[in-house]
């Protein structure tokens, strides 16, 4: 069996985590996440962007520019729930954008991802889970995490506008893109199924089938 490495992408709450555990167990792959627990600034950037968002970009991207290359040169196939490449694309733009980053410390920072991601091997696939903002906004209201409880429907939407932009010039791979506001990854393994099939179908350079409407799954 071919050795694959796929990266899942997508806005705050679009499932990424969940989709990541499923498929790995379903097609018995590798499932990596992104880190959290050993994170040596998020507490940090969360009481003071302005002062930490530098920091917690570099950890970023020196974190998972190791996952990448563990998984990539790994003998068993693996799928990873958080791409490098949204952390500049997305991430420290919004970043920026905000004010949160100076823009000496954005340039700075972008040309140190520039120069480590031109030397990472490509994933085979790039699944983009799209996701409507109100969906979004209840996801993140039920899990409950205390440290999302400032994010607002404006600060989806402006990342959801750069996943989009990002994409449109994305060519580092095939890209599979799943609407995600009807699937239930968590409580209904036929969609889980679903997805794993569009996966090895995209794998395999088929022509992308037609993803079934919420009566269908």
């Amino acid at each position: 069996m071919t050795k694959r490495f796929v990266v899942v992408a997508g806005n705050i709450g679009s499932g990424k985590t969940s989709i990541t555990e499923r498929i790995g167990s379903r097609l018995g792959w590798r499932a990596a996440f992104e880190s959290v627990a050993d994170n040596p600034y998020l507490a940090e950037f969360y009481s003071d962007m302005r002062q930490w968002s530098f920091h917690l970009q570099v950890f970023f991207l020196g974190h998972r520019a190791e996952q990448h290359l563990a998984l990539a040169h790994g003998s068993e196939s693996a799928i990873s729930d958080r791409s490098i490449y949204e952390d500049a694309h997305i991430f420290a733009r919004a970043l920026f954008h905000l004010g949160n980053l100076t823009e000496r410390d954005y340039r700075s920072y972008r040309k140190a991802f520039d120069l480590v991601v031109a030397g990472l091997p490509r994933p085979d696939l790039l699944i983009y889970l799209r996701t409507p903002v109100p969906v979004l906004l209840r996801r993140i209201q039920l899990r409950g995490r205390s440290m999302e409880g400032g994010i607002t429907g404006e600060y989806l939407s402006l990342l959801g506008s750069y996943y989009d932009e990002w994409l449109q010039r994305f060519d580092l791979c095939p890209v599979l893109t799943i609407q995600t506001e009807d699937l239930d990854f968590a409580h209904k393994p036929d969609h889980v199924e679903i997805v794993a099939q569009r996966i090895q179908a995209r794998l395999a350079g088929k022509e992308d089938i037609v993803f079934p409407s919420e009566a269908e799954v």
